[in-house]
């Protein structure tokens, strides 16, 4: 195997490390936003906060990228008048990404 194979192969290697990170830390990030979102909307009994934070999680299978998860939220949101607007929602999601992406970070010593 020439160097230049070698090179290859360690950045296919990484590009598909660094996809898989993003995705798991998206899915943490969207079950931390149900958990805050639950809490917004005046659930406290932690079964019931676990199992929205679930449905939230899984709304993100329902189409590419996050605005699957954005309707969903917003829709119950607005279901429960709760007065939170898509702006605060948006910004709560990248603070959230954040957030996950350093919890996976301390549990797989990236």
């Amino acid at each position: 195997m020439t160097s230049f194979d070698e090179r290859e192969k360690a950045f296919e290697s990484k590009y598909a490390h660094d996809a898989e990170m993003l995705w798991k830390a998206e899915a943490r990030r969207n079950r931390l936003l149900g958990e805050w979102a639950a809490r917004e909307m005046g659930m406290t009994d932690p079964g019931e906060i676990e199992t929205y934070a679930k449905a939230v999680v899984k709304a993100d299978f329902e189409e590419a990228g996050h605005e699957d998860v954005v309707r969903k939220v917003m829709g119950d949101f607005e279901a429960r008048a709760t007065g939170i607007e898509e702006a605060t929602l948006r910004a709560k999601m990248t603070e959230l990404l954040s957030e996950a992406k350093s919890q996976l970070m301390g549990e797989f010593g990236g």
